[in-house]
């Protein structure tokens, strides 16, 4: 039996949008929105002029259009970025619009990761020359960008430019050294290519931790801005909890542990720094380093379950407490009062909880989806075995049953008549010629150099089933003189036309079996309406005698299942006038054509 299908949760089809969509353009599009949202609010909000802020609008939506468009045309799109920013620029300096900072100062969100992705498609794809300047050309405008939109250049202060220019160069160097090891398609390469290979199938399974991490960097980043050179140490641990969590898959028990350490030492430089309350730390931890170890201890329950999780995960929530003890009073001294502890317990627990739960439930997902294709794997190996079981019967026994039916009558007829008996060897010697070539057919369909069932009757099927059935009349491997009527038309079903061989063919080779003194045998083939009907029989008088090389008792059976599988009719039994009759009617509409007209 089947296993049932994984329901759609909301979960999997937004995995299979970002999977369609990928994940460049999945990020692109999560950035417009909240870029949508931010400047809406703003323009709406009672701070300043109204609806003044929709003016970042355009440009905003013409850099997400940029964005898009280098993933096919990546030089041209670029230079028409750098192009968007600089115009951009001038139109909010003269329209007097308030931009706000993001990971660089007065760019939005939306210009920000358009900027990247175009830097690393060009940096990819584009040749070593044409790379070059466009980037150089977007490099500029994202300087005109930063340095452009402030009122005056006294606005601008040491600590913002040099910040400026240390996230810029980060976010240069970012996507240059994966899009530069990406252009490499010499055979040194393919390591190279490998590895970006799993990081994409990482990126793939862990977007929606990416995320959460992107844009609680991004409010970091922001923050650093305000707190000056001070806050980035803190920066530089959020980052690399961020890289661990993404990583953690591989090796979560180690992840959480190199998560802890490195928390360890953001909990212990943090009083020194000073941040004050301008810099997004909940509870004595970084919001980033939040996310990122619930995003670790998801990865290890599902990994590795509860029970071999908790001493790890109590190592983290050791670290998490002393964060919160030494940096959750932020004004001065140490965090004591038993009320706000307890209050940063509950809020502690309570996400560590939730983050319990997502890893069980997507460990109980996973168990599901291995049964589930195990589950297929098994039915397509039965199927498989079936197959070939149904290939054997029909194609080598016909022609074992041949050789056998030819040598009995060589044996009876020798003494009487030498040359029926030479001539009987001739077709005994054809027959074992076909069927060691059937044999072979069957060898190379199981070591998968052939489709399994594939034989020379099942390729011929294909476009002339009333030449294969005469050419399997004429064999007479069967030994009994057979009559055929055959109206068909040219262009039957492959799948159609094959059974139908595989039937006639089956039900001769049991005329010879066990038909006794049967001298006459009839094949009828003809289309009557939407079916193609079936008919063979003979004038024996019914099994007196042991069948040749005994009877294995699996003809009839593989004769049902191939009609099952097309959703016919086949009947065998006695004729009234005696001997024995199979029929089968077969539907000339396969069966994914009859599911498609329903």
């Amino acid at each position: 039996m089947p296993a049932a299908p994984l329901p759609k949760t909301l979960y999997t089809r937004a995995a299979a949008l970002v999977r369609r969509i990928g994940v460049p353009s999945a990020v692109l599009y999560a950035a417009l929105v909240f870029d949508v949202v931010y400047t809406t609010q703003a323009a709406l909000d009672e701070l300043g002029p109204r609806l003044v802020d929709f003016g970042l609008l355009p440009g905003i939506f013409a850099m997400a259009a940029c964005g898009l468009w280098a993933q096919k045309r990546a030089a041209v799109a670029g230079v028409a970025g750098g192009g968007v920013l600089i115009f951009s620029t001038l139109f909010i300096h003269a329209a007097r619009i308030p931009p706000y900072s993001s990971v660089l100062p007065k760019v939005t969100i939306t210009e920000v990761v358009a900027g990247v992705l175009m830097v690393y498609f060009v940096a990819r794809r584009a040749r070593a020359g044409v790379a070059f300047c466009v980037v150089s050309f977007l490099v500029v405008a994202g300087l005109v960008a930063v340095f452009g939109r402030y009122g005056s250049v006294a606005d601008i202060d040491s600590g913002t430019g040099f910040q400026a220019l240390l996230f810029g160069l980060l976010l240069l160097v970012a996507p240059l050294v994966p899009a530069i090891a990406a252009r490499d398609r010499s055979p040194r390469g393919e390591p190279r290519t490998r590895l970006l290979r799993r990081v994409n199938e990482l990126a793939m399974g862990q977007w929606p931790l990416m995320g959460l991490l992107g844009f609680a960097l991004l409010f970091e980043f922001g923050s650093t801005y305000s707190g000056s050179a001070r806050a980035f140490p803190v920066l530089f641990c959020s980052i690399v909890a961020a890289v661990i969590a993404v990583l953690s898959p591989r090796r979560p028990a180690d992840a959480l542990l190199g998560l802890s350490g490195i928390m360890l030492v953001s909990a212990l430089i943090a009083p020194f720094l000073r941040l004050g309350f301008d810099y997004p730390v909940s509870a004595g931890v970084p919001v980033t380093q939040v996310i990122a170890g619930m995003g670790v201890v998801v990865n290890l329950t599902r990994a590795r379950g509860l029970s071999q999780a908790w001493p790890r995960i109590g190592v983290l929530s050791a670290v998490v407490a002393l964060g919160t003890i030494l940096n959750a009073r932020r004004t001065s001294g140490l965090e004591t009062d038993p009320q706000n502890l307890s209050t940063y317990a509950f809020g502690a627990a309570l996400l560590l909880g939730i983050s319990i739960a997502i890893g069980l439930m997507l460990r109980s997902r996973d168990s599901e989806r291995t049964t589930a294709v195990q589950s297929a794997v098994s039915d397509a190996q039965t199927a498989e075995r079936m197959a070939l079981a149904r290939e054997l019967h029909d194609v080598v026994a016909h022609h074992v049953t041949g050789i056998v039916v030819q040598a009995q009558a060589a044996r009876m007829m020798a003494e009487k008549n030498p040359q029926i008996a030479v001539e009987a060897m001739g077709r005994i010697e054809n027959a074992g010629v076909e069927a060691l070539a059937a044999m072979r057919r069957l060898v190379r369909s199981m070591r998968g150099d052939a489709p399994a069932g594939s034989s020379e009757f099942s390729e011929q099927a294909t476009t002339d089933l009333g030449a294969d059935l005469r050419k399997l009349v004429e064999s007479a491997n069967h030994g009994v003189t057979t009559s055929m009527h055959l109206d068909l038309p040219p262009d039957l079903p492959h799948e159609v036309g094959r059974s139908a061989l595989r039937l006639v063919q089956e039900s001769l080779t049991n005329v010879g079996k066990h038909a006794a003194d049967a001298t006459e045998a009839v094949v009828v083939a003809e289309v009557q309406g939407a079916q193609l009907h079936l008919r063979v029989t003979d004038n024996g008088r019914g099994t007196t005698r042991r069948p040749a090389g005994g009877s294995g008792g699996y003809g009839l059976v593989g004769m049902r299942e191939r009609v099952a599988l097309l959703k016919g009719r086949l009947s065998a039994g006695r004729d009234p006038d005696g001997g024995w009759r199979v029929e089968a009617w077969l539907p000339l509409a396969t069966g994914e054509d009859m599911e498609g007209d329903e």
